[in-house]
């Protein structure tokens, strides 16, 4: 946890507390507090009477998991699988990536010097599978295990330790405890049946995990991209220039990675950490893929200048750049002339001219990595007979609807009005016959009297949807004596006479 907001002696012990069934109980502790025998959930007052010495602090949890979540994020900066494991530790799957920072050991001592500058105390293990790195970051002294160790040394290396390394709850270890058995060894050297009708089969199925006779994967909180690069500097990037140059630097390793395997990036996320700990996501989409550095820097660029206005702070700078592709598809490298850029990437790309203005893709891209992606949409149509179902508003950054889709409207409907109100609202007529057009109309309260009408064309309710599939719906266009067109129809309730709506205007 981290430090106390208020000053105490290095040696005074601090716990949080919370209410929990009328009570206030420990929720949190430090180091100093967990040394001297207390334990989360005991009650305030046991603990109080055994240490009168203890600080206390109100628990916050929607602070505590903002912290939570800010540290995960965090963690990312050693490995992308970074996966939450309880409420007080974190599992991050460093194969094949501890060798960058100079080993296991380099990699665990950085972590918690890391975490150490931040105020948050930490312990690190390291073992060949997630529930081995548990026990050892809680139980062991040496808490990193040789990567080469044979599982079937696991029961001999874990034998002397407590039950609690299984990670079971607290309950469970003291039913062991009463049975006699407190250390893993006594449970490795009884009868499996036994045990699992008195205590259960999760008690030996965490056993396996810890011996490696069970896959133990994790499940991390952000999913793994399908191309990622990366740079680390000493110093932090302070300047929004030199940020970009790098990034653009990333964007071309980037491309020539994804033009390799025929691929394209329809969206992008640009990872910033800050060198006090701070971790900024920058996400970007785009509505083709892109494999050109151009159009992923100019998307950059956009977000950042968005940031920039509500105030984007860099701190003492950025000393881990991380640029990946979330979500790809396949493209074909495109053949251009034989006099544009022939060099990049082994694949003939011509030069587009400066003068060429920006293509429609191009132009939602930045106005939607400007402004947000539901700010810059286009309309889908949907199979549905009635006018305001039967298209909706999504992200131009989706793309057209696939081929297999809703087709557009016939020749004939598309005498319908520009403007359709979001729903159809009620107007009160006057007519000569009861199922005649309308002499005048009053609609928000204002009086339009119809000189010409034409009609009906009725459209059917959608009888796989509507719970009443009878009802259709008989539309007019009319002109009042002003020259207004307006699209009108005519319901017929049930048990009831026709009623009127205003559905649209005409130009």
């Amino acid at each position: 946890m981290r430090a106390a907001a208020t000053p105490k002696a290095p040696d005074e012990p601090l716990a949080t507390i919370a209410r929990l069934k009328g009570a206030w109980r420990l929720a949190g502790l430090d180091a100093r507090a967990g040394a001297l025998g207390l334990r989360s959930g005991m009650g305030l007052a046991d603990a109080r009477a055994m240490h009168p010495g203890l600080l206390v602090a109100e628990a916050d949890a929607v602070a505590e998991a903002a912290l939570y979540d800010q540290l995960l994020a965090w963690c990312r900066r050693f490995t992308p699988l970074a996966a939450a494991d309880g409420p007080d530790g974190m599992a991050l799957d460093v194969t094949g990536v501890a060798h960058l920072f100079g080993g296991e050991a380099a990699l665990a001592a950085d972590v918690v010097a890391r975490l150490a500058r931040q105020g948050i105390g930490a312990r690190v293990g390291i073992g060949p599978n997630p529930a081995v790195a548990w026990a050892l970051a809680r139980f062991a002294r040496q808490p990193i295990l040789p990567p080469a160790i044979e599982m079937t040394r696991l029961p001999g290396m874990f034998a002397d330790f407590p039950v609690a390394a299984l990670n079971i709850s607290d309950d469970l270890a003291a039913d062991l405890a009463r049975a006699g058995l407190r250390r893993i060894g006594d449970l490795s050297l009884r009868p499996r049946a036994p045990l699992t009708a008195r205590f259960g089969a999760d008690l030996l199925d965490r056993l396996d995990h810890l011996f490696g006779q069970a896959r133990s994967p994790i499940s991390p909180r952000f999913a793994a991209p399908d191309f990622s690069v990366e740079r680390r500097f000493a110093d932090g990037l302070t300047r929004e220039d030199a940020l970009l140059t790098h990034v653009g630097a990333l964007a071309r390793e980037l491309c020539a990675l994804m033009i390799r395997h025929g691929q394209g990036a329809r969206s992008l996320t640009l990872t910033l950490f800050r060198v006090d700990g701070a971790v900024r996501l920058l996400e970007v989409a785009a509505s083709q893929a892109m494999s050109a550095p151009g159009p992923m820097l100019r998307l950059v660029r956009e977000k950042l200048a968005r940031l920039n206005e509500g105030g984007f702070e860099t701190g003492y700078g950025f000393d881990v750049l991380r640029l990946e592709a979330t979500q790809t598809a396949p493209q074909k490298p495109d053949q251009g002339a034989l006099a544009g850029d022939a060099g990049r990437h082994g694949a003939m790309i011509a030069a587009p001219s400066p003068a060429e203005p920006p293509s429609v893709s191009a132009v939602i891209d930045r106005l939607s990595a400007r402004l947000g992606a539901m700010r810059v949409t286009r309309l889908h149509l949907q199979d549905s007979h009635q006018p305001e179902r039967a298209a909706r508003h999504a992200a131009a950054l989706a793309g057209a609807p696939p081929a297999g889709g809703p087709r557009p409207w016939p020749e004939a409907a598309w005498e319908r009005p520009v403007r359709l109100l979001a729903r159809p609202e009620p107007v009160e007529t006057l007519a000569l016959l009861p199922d005649g057009l309308p002499q005048q109309f009053r609609w928000r309260r204002v009086l339009h009297r119809v000189i010409a009408a034409d009609g009906p064309e009725r459209i059917l309710s959608d009888w796989w949807k509507s719970p009443a599939p009878g009802m259709a719906r008989d539309y007019f266009r009319a002109e009042d004596e002003a020259g207004q067109r307006f699209w009108l129809f005519r319901q017929q309730q049930a048990g009831a006479g026709a009623t009127w709506f205003m559905h649209g205007f005409f130009p």
